[in-house]
C-alpha cells in the first residue's frame, strides 16, 4: 500500500505560486536558452578552431554582441560555417530575448511582480482578519462593509480586473490573493490559519461548499459564512462547516415584498444597513472588553444614551438567549454582549468611552479608518 502523499513544505509552496503568478516560464527560458548559446559557441571553437577556453569565450562574446573585433587567427571553412550558422542562431535567440524583457520592463509585468510581493508581504502581516471569497457583488459588498467597520480584509478572486478595477475606482489598494479559492495553497496564501473568519461568496454553490470545508479543515476554530442560490445547498454547507448560511435571492424577495405591506419598518431597516439617507450603525461590546470602572454595574448605571446617544437595543446572555430592550436594573454577566444603535458619531463615542483600549490586531467593529 502506497503511503499517503506528504505536503510540499511551505518555502516550495511559495516558490511554486510566485512562478505561476508571475508566468516566469518564458523569462526563465529565455535565460536558459542565452546560457545554451553561449555553451555552444564555447564548445563550437574549442573543437573546430582548436582554441583555448580563454580564447574560445572571446570569440563567443565578440560573435554574440556583434562588435566586429578581429578573429584571433584565420578560420578554417569549416570554422566559417559553424560561425555563420551561430550568427543566425544567435539573431533569433537575441528577438525572443529581447520581446520577453520588453513584456516584463515595459508592459509591467516587472511593475506587477513587484506590486504582487508587496501585496503578499502586507498578507502575511495580518491576524485576525477576514477572508472574502469571490469579488461579485455580494463578496464586494461585504469587502467594503468590513473595511468601513475597520477589519483586515483579504480578497480571493481568479478575475485579476475585478479587484484592480474597484481599486482604481476607490483609490485603494485591495490585498488580494489570485487564484481559485476552493484550493489549501489559495486558502494558505490568504492566511486562513490567522484568520478570525471566511466569506465564501462564489457563485456556485458547489465551489462554496468546497470552500466551507477546506476552510474548516485548515482552521477548526474560523467562522465561516456561505452564499447560496438553492434552498437545498443550506443544509450542505451546514454540514461542511459553515457557520451561517446567507441566501441573497431569498433576503431580495422578501424585502421587496415587505416593502409594500411594511414600508416604514423596512425604511428603518435600511438605515441599519446603511443604505438610506440617514445611516445609523448597529455595535456589540462584550461586558469582557468595558473598562474596569464600568464592569459590574448595570445598564441604567451605564447611562450609555445620555452619556454618548446611542442605545441599548438587546442582551446575548452567555447562555445563548437574546434579551430584547433589556430591563434599566439589569446587571450583565460576564461573557454577556451588549447590542448598541446609533449613529457612527455616537457608535464611537461610545466605544471610546467605553472599551478597554486594544494593543492588538483590530476587531470587527472597531473604529472605522479613515
Amino acid at each position: 500500500m502506497t503511503s499517503p502523499r506528504r505536503p510540499q513544505p511551505a518555502a516550495l509552496r511559495y516558490l511554486r505560486d510566485i512562478w505561476l503568478r508571475f508566468n516566469l516560464s518564458r523569462f526563465v527560458g529565455a535565460l536558459a536558452l542565452t546560457t545554451v548559446s553561449f555553451a555552444v559557441g564555447i564548445v563550437g571553437f574549442m573543437w573546430i578552431e582548436k582554441f583555448t577556453l580563454v580564447d574560445a569565450f572571446y570569440m563567443t562574446m565578440i560573435t554574440v554582441s556583434t562588435v566586429g573585433f578581429g578573429e584571433l587567427h584565420p578560420m578554417s571553412p569549416a570554422g566559417r560555417l559553424f560561425v555563420s550558422l551561430y550568427i543566425f542562431f544567435n539573431l533569433l535567440m537575441l528577438a525572443y530575448l529581447l520581446s520577453v524583457l520588453t513584456t516584463y520592463i515595459f508592459d509591467g509585468g516587472l511593475r506587477n511582480m513587484f506590486a504582487m510581493l508587496r501585496n503578499d508581504q502586507e498578507i502575511r502581516r495580518f491576524e485576525n482578519h477576514v477572508i472574502v471569497c469571490g469579488f461579485g457583488r455580494n463578496g464586494r459588498k461585504a469587502y467594503h462593509e468590513l473595511r468601513a467597520s475597520g477589519a483586515d480584509v483579504v480578497v480571493v478572486e481568479q478575475n485579476e480586473a475585478l479587484v484592480r478595477a474597484d481599486g482604481e475606482d476607490t483609490g485603494a489598494t485591495i490585498p488580494a490573493v489570485f487564484g481559485d479559492a476552493t484550493l489549501d495553497d489559495t486558502l494558505r496564501a490568504a492566511g486562513v490559519s490567522r484568520a478570525r473568519a471566511i466569506i465564501t461568496a462564489l457563485p456556485k454553490d458547489a465551489d462554496n461548499v468546497f470552500v466551507a470545508l477546506t476552510a474548516r479543515e485548515l482552521s477548526p476554530s474560523i467562522t465561516i459564512i456561505a452564499r447560496a442560490s438553492l434552498k437545498t445547498s443550506e443544509t450542505k454547507l451546514l454540514r461542511a462547516g459553515a457557520d451561517s448560511v446567507v441566501m441573497p435571492d431569498e433576503i431580495g424577495g422578501s424585502h421587496m415584498a415587505n416593502l409594500i405591506m411594511r414600508p416604514e419598518v423596512i425604511r428603518f431597516l435600511d438605515m441599519i444597513s446603511g443604505l438610506g439617507p440617514n445611516k445609523l450603525r448597529l455595535e456589540e461590546l462584550s461586558t469582557t472588553e468595558l473598562r474596569a470602572e464600568w464592569q459590574g454595574r448595570s445598564i441604567r448605571e451605564l447611562n450609555i444614551r445620555s452619556r454618548t446617544g446611542a442605545t441599548v437595543i438587546g442582551l446575548k446572555h452567555q447562555s445563548g438567549e437574546f434579551t430584547v430592550s433589556p430591563a434599566a436594573d439589569l446587571v450583565p454577566s460576564p461573557g454577556d454582549v451588549l447590542l448598541f444603535l446609533g449613529t457612527d458619531a455616537q457608535i464611537v463615542t461610545l466605544l471610546d468611552q467605553f472599551r478597554m483600549v486594544e494593543t492588538g490586531p483590530s476587531r470587527l467593529g472597531s473604529t472605522p479608518r479613515t
